[in-house]
């Protein structure tokens, strides 16, 4: 091959080479999508978790669903108050911003609380222990305490003590990803001031919930007779608070023979 040929080549896809060069760029320009600049925005008020909370794949597609009308700007509960304000912001619209929440655990039911009906030595999942004759623990409303909740929250604001699952308060964003791993909805979403708790929803009759764990509700109803406020019920077999209603005096916790009502400083 002479000199004249290996020339010739070397034009010919130089010239190919401008030639796509130019094609792909007019392409680029004829078949662009515009990308609204208030999507990078609102991506950069949120928590950055990826969670999923929202509803949506992660914060990408939640910003785009903000900015494109089908998501509100309060949607992220990572972010609480302070993201929805700033997206609200950004959007240029209004946003009600409802009372802090937090995840609270609905149980007691710690090792040598809650009486075990077998020893569990399968597979760490609270969801594979619950189809196990009705889990290891004697209560089928108590926390088992493998840690299903754990391993899906992005904050690191769960871990399990003695047994039972325990929140940082400091931590929680209450995305609901741990209310949505619980086999036994021994974890519930409440407003961050109900300080007081009845961390029991064992429905059984008295006799029966007591033998199950030495903290369950009786549904005796001296939380109901003491309370000065009607914040307080018992229905199907437990106490429920009403935390519109409770002052938190903390004086139905007091009168509790089974200690299943709480108060947190």
């Amino acid at each position: 091959m002479n000199v004249t040929a290996i020339l010739f080549a070397v034009l010919a896809l130089g010239g190919l080479g401008v030639v796509f060069g130019v094609v792909l760029s007019i392409a680029d320009k004829k078949f662009a999508v515009e990308v609204d600049e208030r999507v990078a925005q609102v991506r950069e008020c949120l928590a950055g978790a990826n969670c999923g909370a929202c509803g949506y794949a992660g914060c990408d597609a939640f910003a785009e669903a903000v900015v494109s009308g089908h998501a509100k700007p309060n949607g992220c509960p990572a972010g609480g108050a302070k993201t929805a304000q700033a997206i609200a912001a950004i959007m240029g619209v209004e946003v009600s911003t409802e009372a802090p929440m937090v995840a609270k655990v609905i149980c007691q039911g710690e090792a040598g609380v809650a009486r075990e009906r077998y020893e569990y030595a399968g597979y760490q999942s609270c969801q594979m222990a619950s189809q196990m004759a009705g889990g290891p623990k004697k209560c089928p409303y108590a926390c088992i305490g493998l840690g299903d909740c754990v391993a899906v929250c992005a904050f690191g604001a769960l871990h399990i003590e003695n047994g039972l699952v325990r929140v940082d308060e400091k931590k929680c964003t209450a995305c609901g990803n741990c209310v949505k791993a619980c086999p036994r909805h021994s974890i519930q979403l409440k407003p961050l001031n109900a300080t007081v708790i009845v961390r029991c929803q064992n429905g059984d009759t008295g006799r029966t919930a007591r033998e199950a764990c030495m903290k369950a509700c009786i549904g005796c109803k001296r939380c109901v007779k003491e309370c000065k406020y009607d914040a307080i019920k018992v229905e199907d077999g437990f106490a429920v608070i009403d935390p519109d209603k409770c002052t938190r005096c903390g004086a139905c916790a007091k009168v509790c023979p089974s200690g299943c009502i709480t108060v947190e400083q």
